[in-house]
């Protein structure tokens, strides 16, 4: 059974509707589909990249304030995506838990290592020095990163190890993540809580 949620979440600021499939390339003759549109344009190409090496289907819309700026979007898109990613995980049993991913680009090399755990907590190390990257503040991606894991019940460090270019040091992050999901959320073929405590 493919484990899927979907999610609306409408305030003053934001209307974002999520739908997320966690088992979009781990099942026969399943498909993976991407639809991204946040209006921040390096927002989506990080969604997208997360989305598309994590191995999930994803369908993310927002309509924001971005009259305003871009912080009310980018953080209530990572709220709804986490709280669809935990939704869509449901109980934490039969599953690896942890997961580890490094992802080079380029010059640029991140590792995220992530615990399913239901005790958030977020350490995002990216050493961004640009103001922005397209559309989007360098202040807002380590805390989309934060609200992701305090929403989906993470535990959760990424460090850029190294990288000039913060396009590259970025994308590389989210991919690094992106692989310690796909891996974290692999089925055991057990249906066993990981866990000596015997609950998550």
């Amino acid at each position: 059974m493919s484990r899927q949620a979907t999610i609306s979440r409408k305030t003053n600021e934001t209307e974002i509707e999520v739908f997320i499939d966690l088992d979009a390339t781990s099942l026969p003759n399943s498909t993976q589909t991407i639809h991204v549109s946040t209006g921040i344009g390096f927002l989506d190409h990080m969604y997208t990249a997360l989305a598309k090496h994590s191995g999930m289907s994803l369908t993310l819309t927002c309509k924001g304030d971005l009259w305003i700026d871009d912080h009310h979007t980018a953080e209530d898109t990572a709220i709804a995506l986490g709280m669809a990613f935990k939704e869509a995980l449901g109980e934490v049993r039969g599953i690896r838990r942890y997961g580890t991913g490094f992802a080079p680009l380029d010059e640029a090399l991140s590792r995220a290592v992530i615990d399913i755990c239901s005790r958030p907590y977020c350490v995002a190390e990216l050493g961004l020095r640009r103001e922005k990257i397209g559309d989007l503040s360098t202040e807002m991606i380590p805390h989309v990163l934060h609200s992701f894991a305090t929403m989906s019940g993470v535990t959760l460090h990424i460090d850029v190890l190294r990288g000039e270019n913060d396009h590259h040091r970025a994308e590389s992050a989210f991919k690094a993540l992106a692989l310690a999901i796909r891996q974290a959320i692999e089925k055991t073929g057990r249906d066993d809580i990981p866990s000596t405590k015997g609950v998550l």
